[in-house]
């Protein structure tokens, strides 16, 4: 079953008075249960397309649908993790993962169970008092988790967000969130510039063209689940990220 497609996709911006073709994507397809990672030059529109599935930007031409149903906006059935950590500084742990249920109007006793299952999911039980300013850079990215996940959207969708952390902290969040969604079996939408991290991660690696972001190759990626970080020594997973950092590489080179 398909739950997130994009079909005839066009996004335009205008700079310094001229056009400036960002994306370009017939088709891509999300099956449910799938885990997706995109990655491509810098600057060919990954983060834009996944803006756009969120219902964040508006696309020029063409139509985002889950499940089906046209996406017009923002809305509960996506679940929108950022580059950014995105929490409230004013809120503790268990606050920031509980919002998004107050949100859609859940009954107390119903977020205050919710909250503390995503809270023991994610190994925060213990920090549920604490405020951001007292987290580490991993920790805050599991409060992000929880709480997009705590809501249950039909699709979850995440803008490079280890970008920001150390390569050990990455690391370790990179093997929460397979966990997680072997777990959840969500559908998964994931925009990364690390070659790496997406072969780890995916399912299917989606390359994208220098701009205007076309689909270069969807590289189907044959490694055994569950994963643990020791897969990444490992030929095959070094022949990947060696086929997919080609891929890039090559449309590097042909707009230079």
């Amino acid at each position: 079953m398909i739950a997130l497609e994009a079909a005839g996709l066009r996004k335009t911006y205008t700079k310094n008075g001229r056009p400036l073709e960002i994306l370009e994507v017939e088709r891509f397809a999300a099956r449910e249960g799938e885990f997706i990672t995109v990655i491509g030059p810098s600057g060919c529109g990954k983060s834009t397309l996944l803006h756009i599935m969120g219902g964040f930007i508006p696309a020029d031409a063409g139509a985002i649908r889950v499940y089906g149903a046209e996406v017009k906006g923002p809305g509960p059935d996506r679940g929108m993790m950022f580059q950014e950590f995105a929490l409230f500084p004013w809120k503790t742990v268990a606050g920031n993962v509980a919002w998004g249920l107050e949100a859609l109007g859940y009954e107390r006793k119903a977020i205050d169970e919710t909250v503390e299952a995503y809270l023991s999911m994610t190994g925060l039980a213990e920090f549920r008092n604490h405020y951001p300013a007292e987290l580490s850079g991993g920790m805050k990215q599991r409060v992000a988790l929880a709480r997009v996940l705590a809501f249950n959207p039909k699709v979850l969708l995440m803008d490079e967000p280890f970008g920001a952390l150390d390569a050990q902290t990455r690391e370790t969040m990179q093997e929460e969130v397979t966990r997680l969604w072997e777990r959840t079996k969500k559908t998964i939408v994931f925009v990364t510039h690390d070659i790496e991290e997406a072969v780890y991660l995916g399912d299917r690696v989606v390359v994208l063209t220098a701009r205007p972001g076309r689909i270069r190759e969807e590289v189907a990626i044959d490694l055994p689940r569950p994963r643990s970080l020791e897969i990444k020594k490992s030929l095959k997973c070094h022949e990947y990220r060696n086929y997919v950092w080609d891929l890039i590489r090559s449309e590097a080179q042909r707009t230079s």
